[in-house]
């Protein structure tokens, strides 16, 4: 982290970023680029953010934010990239992008894409090139080679395909003979991963000329295209049999695995399905035909092997069905995958996306559709041990923080982006998570009761909370229900801060989307802050939880953040924030 300041004191750099320290503004007045909300208070216009790192996280737009439900890919991003490789550093774009994705730092995939299909559409034959080579490494399923597609054909439109996509795409097919797994896992992700984002692959064959020596590569293309009876006959499989060893060889291994998904796909017994299943680990839901999608049996077989994450989205689904029957097999196994601390870690799966399940699955209905289900009390109650034990494998930033909590009645309003929880819930969670991960970490509440802290200007006053790593969600969210609640003045932690003489790099506020009068503006707050304290790198994080579409970040502040909504991505979208890495 660097900072350096201009000779006339009033300007700062933060990682290159210039941030101004100017005189305050009381928060009765606006700043500029400002607008009024609904309950008085003054807040930023959302404008464009400059941080290639950020986007690549879900977080741009107008100014910095992560807004969950998202969906159109951010302008910005494009003029970021542009302006690296104008500036000849297209290169570190794309080993930025091929870190992120290596290392899991991408909260949603298609972030990463897009920023990979603009680097693949450069001018600039170094960045063309480079991106092109990262290709298998970021894209590592054919649903992201065709998401990956899409965006480079809404980037560059035209008549066919250039080159330089031919040849990258054709490169990404082959590279599974370099992977682990080899062209057997090619086979399995051809066959789960047939169509996305309007592409096949026959479509993805014909489009980029495919070409190969190897021949295990040439079946799978002569059976896609061509089918598998004229792939059977094909002449390189005539020499292949011929050949000493062929029974024990990659192809005969590819010819039989291709030979299950065919009869799966073609099975119209449910028993039978239920049986091969069992006998090939490889055959998953996508496998299923579709008329088998209903069938008790078929799912008792699925569940034996199911991934982690596929089984928690599937509970709701697996009891519908009355496979979670209570001492069956099914919730046997079920309930003892939840609380297996290796499938937890290995499978990266953060604190707010069990919660989540859990209060889903609790409902006893879907969100989405009249799916309807009875609660398995042991299955819910392992689902709440696998809460708590995933704290264990959230990584630490390292940081001291500060929370403020709104504990108001509008809490308890579902959050956008994930209704099955209310914010009051939500806001627990997350806390929960920085308490029981961080080292440094106090939390306060917005309060009208002065014996808890600091009345700022007679508006509002914060109230200290004693939380402990030991607390559990329901005892942090009484925590909060005792406190009388307060204006929600996201500037009073910060001034707290400054009173009580505390050092803090992170201030994170948690509502649900309205903020009101105070002393002064946020920003002004933390540039005094800043100011005071030394910390010059110090950062705010307003979460508006259920959002009215305001923004309480200033725009030319890259060290502001408002997330505007609250899904899965967003913890990760937070903790690359707090981080630094974003802003380098």
């Amino acid at each position: 982290m660097t900072t350096r300041r201009s000779s006339s004191d009033t300007m700062m750099e933060v990682d290159g970023f210039p941030i101004q320290e100017g005189a305050e503004v009381q928060a009765n007045e606006p700043l500029p680029n400002q607008v009024i909300n609904n309950s008085g208070g003054f807040v930023h216009c959302t404008k464009d953010t400059t941080c290639l790192r950020q986007c690549l996280c879900g977080i741009s737009g107008e100014p910095r934010a992560y807004r969950c439900g998202e969906t159109e890919m951010s302008g910005e991003t494009a003029n970021i990239i542009n302006r690296f490789v104008h500036k000849g550093q297209g290169s570190m774009v794309v080993e930025t992008i091929r870190n992120f994705s290596v290392k899991n730092k991408a909260c949603k995939i298609k972030h990463i894409l897009y920023a990979l299909a603009l680097c693949c559409c450069s001018n600039d034959p170094a960045t063309k090139d480079g991106a092109y080579r990262i290709l298998p490494a970021v894209c590592r399923t054919p649903t992201h080679l065709f998401q990956f597609i899409k965006y480079h054909q809404d980037n560059k439109p035209g008549k066919g395909w250039g080159r330089a996509l031919r040849r990258g795409v054709s490169k990404w097919y082959k590279s599974y003979g370099q992977k682990r797994g080899g062209n057997l896992k090619l086979a399995i992700h051809m066959t789960k991963y047939k169509a996305r984002c309007g592409f096949t692959h026959k479509d993805v064959f014909r489009l980029c000329h495919i070409k190969t020596d190897n021949e295990v590569l040439g079946y799978m293309i002569c059976y896609v295209c061509q089918g598998k009876e004229k792939a059977e006959n094909s002449r390189l499989i005539m020499e292949a049999k011929r050949r000493e060893g062929y029974e024990q060889s990659e192809l005969k291994k590819v010819v039989n695995l291709l030979q299950v998904f065919e009869d799966a796909t073609r099975c119209t017994d449910e028993q039978r399905m239920a049986r091969l299943i069992m006998e090939h680990e490889c055959l998953v839901r996508e496998h299923v035909p579709t008329g088998f999608l209903k069938s008790k049996k078929v799912w008792e077989a699925l569940v034996r092997h199911m991934p982690m994450k596929a089984m928690i989205r599937s509970l709701g689904k697996l009891s519908s069905l009355s496979i979670l029957e209570r001492e069956s097999f099914a919730e046997e196994i079920t309930a003892d995958k939840l609380i297996n601390q290796r499938l937890i870690e290995s499978a990266r799966i953060h604190p707010f996306s069990l919660l989540v399940a859990l209060k889903s699955y609790s409902k006893g209905q879907s969100e989405h559709d009249r799916l309807q289900w009875v609660v398995n009390p042991r299955v819910e109650a392992a689902l709440e041990e696998a809460f708590y034990l995933s704290f264990e494998y959230v990584q630490s930033t390292r940081k001291r923080y500060l929370l403020a909590v709104d504990v108001s009645d509008s809490m308890s309003v579902p959050v956008i982006g994930t209704p099955s929880l209310t914010v009051k819930e939500a806001a627990a969670a997350m806390m929960m998570t920085t308490v029981r991960t961080e080292e440094r970490c106090d939390v306060v509440a917005f309060s009208m009761n002065q014996r808890h802290g600091v009345n700022h200007a007679g508006t509002n006053s914060i109230a200290h909370l004693s939380v402990s790593p030991q607390d559990d969600l329901c005892k942090m969210m009484c925590t909060c229900s005792n406190i009388t609640p307060g204006r929600i003045d996201c500037a009073a932690p910060i001034l707290d801060a400054i009173e009580n003489k505390k050092m803090y790099d992170v201030f994170m506020v948690y509502t649900d989307s309205e903020t009101s009068y105070g002393p002064i503006h946020p920003s002004e707050a933390l540039k005094r802050y800043r100011t005071v304290s030394g910390i010059r790198d110090a950062r705010l994080i307003v979460c508006c939880m259920a959002s009215t579409g305001f923004s309480i970040a200033d725009r030319n502040d890259p060290l502001m953040l408002d997330i505007v909504g609250f899904d899965s991505g967003a913890p990760m979208a937070i903790h690359e924030f707090v981080s630094g890495e974003p802003n380098h």
